[in-house]
């Protein structure tokens, strides 16, 4: 019956905001209390009726004292099965490092499209021409995609009945990344500043914490999970990346930065697990082959500024890299033996830090345009085009957010493409998560999620969109479920 408790504080949570308007960090830890005292009374053995009963006084008092709220819609969840192969990363680190050239046959990777971004653009543009700014090219898919959302709205796809859990295990040091595992429901992992990373499981309630990987010596600024999820590699301010086997948290290799600088970001190449980029603070771009501990030769590049963000489109051949100074570099990257050439530069604004890039190979079924989403410190939410096929970007639209000087994070909705519209998701510094669909000319701002006490530095959705994960920079990691009927 531990359920019912998750359910009293999805009550809760749904009335926070109206607690203490003018003091929100007493209401994220009334919250955060709350949690705790639920989940410790879940153990008591009360009997069923009796939780049931106090769920009905309790969202009663709550109407009373506040009013009564609209009820979130009803959503669909659809979960989206990915066959993969039974090797691991950790089997196919030495068939990559053998014969690179075979990864087309050999590599896991998830289905693409191999259509050309050039081609692609050639099709939109005149399309785009005839559309109001920031719209999305319609294609003959567009019914069947409004028919697998239901006719249901996007708001009602995304409303959200409250809190899920609260994990607290990091507080007083930021959390720069929360991360599910890929294809996964309940699996959840985050990393600190204070030199750690937890492994979360959410699923049997109550959620717990399964293990604590410690051995970076400073704070660690970001991390990944393979595609297979068997191992995560990591990134720290100490100058090394470090590869862990998640199954039972044992570091299996530390690499030293090829620069000796703090690393500040790092992402899988999506076809090949066995090549890890990273970014550091002397403005370097590596390819490091994780199963040598070595750089890849002809890896590695130069950008204006300190490396903050990295990402692959999904077929692996494009990758951008985006710098504290403004700038955004697009490189081609050679599938055969790991090389980078540096393709394009934009500038999405001098002296702004690109703290994150999201690609997306279409952004739904409606808008066949590869994209990337990017936040800067500009107070803006920014959506590109890619137009061609070395990476080159052309703005779209941007959304009102508050971001001024911390590393904030955002998404591409992972169900998208089988809604109406096309939803992004980014944390901010007005304390809030908020939902956009750039689909829409105006009023974009689909949802808002209140409860933490910080600006929130990263979001992350589980595969079927049921849950989303959090986190900020004081250290709490808030798990978000949504409305189900």
């Amino acid at each position: 019956m531990a359920a019912v408790w998750q359910q009293v504080l999805a009550v809760d949570a749904r009335y926070n905001a109206y607690r203490t308007p003018t003091f929100p960090q007493f209401r994220t830890q009334y919250i955060r209390r709350r949690s705790q005292l639920l989940r410790e009374n879940a153990k008591a053995g009360h009997p069923p009726a009796l939780r049931r009963q106090y769920l009905r006084l309790r969202g009663q008092l709550l109407g009373q004292r506040y009013g009564p709220l609209s009820e979130p819609g009803s959503a669909r969840a659809y979960s989206n099965s990915i066959v993969r192969s039974s090797r691991t990363t950790l089997d196919r680190m030495e068939d990559f490092e053998d014969d690179p050239r075979a990864l087309g046959a050999r590599g896991h990777r998830r289905s693409v499209s191999r259509g050309s971004y050039q081609l692609q653009a050639q099709m939109n543009r005149a399309v785009y021409e005839d559309r109001p700014p920031g719209s999305v090219v319609p294609t003959s898919a567009a019914e069947a995609s409004r028919a697998m959302a239901g006719d249901t709205s996007l708001s009602e796809n995304y409303a959200f009945a409250g809190m899920y859990h609260v994990f607290d295990q990091h507080v007083d040091e930021a959390v720069p990344r929360v991360r599910f595992a890929n294809d996964d429901r309940h699996r959840l992992a985050c990393c600190s500043l204070d030199g750690s990373i937890s492994l979360c499981q959410l699923v049997p309630a109550p959620p717990t914490v399964l293990r604590v990987l410690r051995g970076h010596t400073r704070g660690v600024s970001d991390f990944a999970w393979s595609l297979s999820n068997d191992i995560l590699v990591s990134t720290s301010l100490d100058a090394t990346m470090r590869i862990w086997a998640s199954e039972d948290g044992r570091c299996i290799r530390e690499i030293p930065d090829p620069d000796g600088a703090e690393l500040l970001c790092c992402t899988f190449q999506p076809v090949n697990n066995n090549l890890t980029v990273v970014g550091n603070a002397k403005h370097n771009v590596h390819v490091m082959n994780i199963s040598t501990g070595k750089k890849v030769k002809g890896g590695s590049s130069k950008l204006t500024g300190r490396v903050l963000a990295l990402s692959f489109d999904a077929p692996g051949r494009l990758l951008w890299a985006g710098d504290d100074r403004g700038s955004v570099f697009s490189f081609l990257f050679d599938m055969a033996t790991g090389k980078l050439t540096k393709a394009k530069r934009l500038v999405v604004h001098e002296g702004s830090p690109v703290t994150s890039i999201s690609a997306r190979s279409w952004v739904s079924r409606e808008a066949r345009d590869p994209s990337l989403l990017i936040n800067a410190c500009l107070n803006k939410l920014l959506l590109y085009r890619v137009v061609d096929n070395e990476g080159t970007l052309q703005l779209k639209r941007s959304f009102p957010i508050e971001q001024g000087s911390h590393p904030v994070r955002s998404i591409f909705c992972p169900l998208m493409s089988f809604r109406q519209g096309a939803c992004v998701v980014t944390g901010s510094e007005d304390m809030c998560v908020h939902f956009f669909d750039v689909e829409r000319a105006a009023k974009a701002a689909v949802n808002k999620l209140q409860g933490h006490s910080a600006p929130v530095l990263d979001v992350s959705f589980n595969c079927d969109e049921s849950l989303l994960a959090s986190s900020d920079a004081s250290g709490m990691v808030i798990v978000w479920r949504r409305e189900q009927k």
